[in-house]
């Protein structure tokens, strides 16, 4: 991406975002998440408070795999979160028009932001309850791992598979990468995705990522952190008046990234562009996220209109980051909205999941209803949209996106 994005006009390397594929626990396909959130009787969150009480999860929308995973012997081998993926990314490849398009999509290209695969309960199970018992735990460890963990799961687990299976099942042939690291590698996936696209290395990216919340084992996980947030169920800004805390969302979000010239040769109307993209990281001492965003802010003021722009954060609702945050938002004096209220927050897909909120959002030229009673309205147009994704433990970046 250009170090300064120029507010003239569009040119044949700019990164246009042209398909969106997103399911939450607002409903599947960008057409049902938006009429959620545009609903004139005001935003209803969708949480489930009973499965891992006393923690809190957005379940996600009961998926129709047939119409996206048509072979049945395909999704049986995927665990849910590569499901949620395989589905998210074959709609997007809907929306932009690609769909069993053979030639295109040889030559798109790839980057899936992916956490690990998901566990054998039952085996945690039986060594977490022997572990107490046995006199000598190292040994039992040992023995157990060895023994009990089969090579074919840990096989199943692998991270990159979710865009083996995106190859298979839509025939995204050209590249791909996979990339890890909760929060952060989401928007750097998004980065170098429009960086490819702008050096004129790719004509089409596929890219985003997906993550089941319905996990014992990461409910657990961040419970144990001392991160998750208490019933009962408030927004991401509301929550900071009682500690703060995440509450996980099973999400799949991809998006169809191509340059402006190779979406314009097959006639594809873009949502929006990406006029940049940064990303950074921080040791999270006080103000230094806050440093990081500004600077970040800084190289896109010469392209920002803030009269006709809007906030999309992916704050994750943790106490410090988001209460950093909030105070940075502040000093914008621009409208906000949390994605992570609407969806849950996802890790590796939020980033992605916001830029789909802030493409919809600047092509319907309005900004959707607030989420919790913190987000004020907003009147006139939208065209803009600043994108934000401060991790809850590391990782800070932002994106601007303009109406095409």
């Amino acid at each position: 991406m250009p170090n300064s994005p120029s507010p003239s006009g569009p040119h044949d390397r700019d990164a246009v975002i042209t398909g969106i594929g997103l399911a939450s626990c607002l409903g599947a396909g960008i057409e049902a998440n938006w009429a959620a959130l545009t609903d004139p009787s005001g935003f209803t969150p969708v949480v489930d408070t009973d499965s891992f009480a006393p923690a809190m999860v957005h379940p996600i929308v009961p998926l129709e795999l047939d119409k996206q995973i048509p072979k049945r012997g395909d999704q049986r081998q995927m665990e849910p979160w590569q499901r949620v993926g395989v589905f998210s990314a074959g709609l997007a490849l809907d929306s932009a028009g690609l769909k069993g398009n053979a030639d295109v999509l040889s030559r798109t290209g790839m980057i899936v932001a992916a956490g690990g695969g998901e566990r054998d309960y039952a085996v945690d199970e039986a060594i977490l309850s022997g572990l107490p018992k046995a006199a000598d735990q190292g040994g039992y460890l040992n023995e157990h791992l060895l023994g009990d963990v089969r090579p074919t799961l840990f096989l199943a687990q692998l991270s990159n598979l979710l865009a083996g299976n995106i190859s298979i099942v839509h025939g995204v042939t050209g590249w791909s990468r996979t990339f890890m690291g909760e929060e952060a590698c989401g928007a750097d996936a998004v980065r170098i995705a429009c960086a490819r696209i702008a050096g004129g290395q790719s004509d089409a990216v596929l890219v985003g990522g997906s993550y089941n919340a319905h996990r014992p084992d990461v409910v657990l996980h961040y419970e144990m952190g001392g991160v998750s947030a208490g019933p009962p169920f408030a927004g991401i800004w509301g929550r900071q008046q009682h500690g703060g805390g995440l509450v996980l969302g099973t999400i799949g979000c991809f998006l169809v990234i191509e340059s402006r010239a190779h979406a314009a040769a097959r006639g594809a109307a873009p949502f929006a562009r990406i006029d940049a993209v940064r990303t950074d990281r921080s040791r999270r001492e006080p103000g230094q996220a806050t440093s990081n965003a500004s600077a970040q802010l800084g190289t896109m003021e010469a392209a920002l209109d803030r009269s006709a722009c809007a906030v999309i954060s992916g704050a994750s609702g943790v106490a410090a980051p988001t209460q950093e945050e909030a105070a940075w938002l502040a000093t914008l004096g621009l409208p906000v909205r949390a994605s992570s209220t609407a969806f849950g927050h996802s890790l590796e897909p939020v980033f992605p999941a916001s830029l789909a909120l802030a493409a919809l959002a600047v092509r319907e030229g309005r900004l959707f209803n607030p989420l919790e009673p913190a987000e004020a309205p907003m009147e006139g147009t939208l065209r803009q949209a600043l994108v934000t994704g401060w991790g809850h433990w590391r990782g800070e970046s932002l994106a601007l996106v303009t109406a095409a």
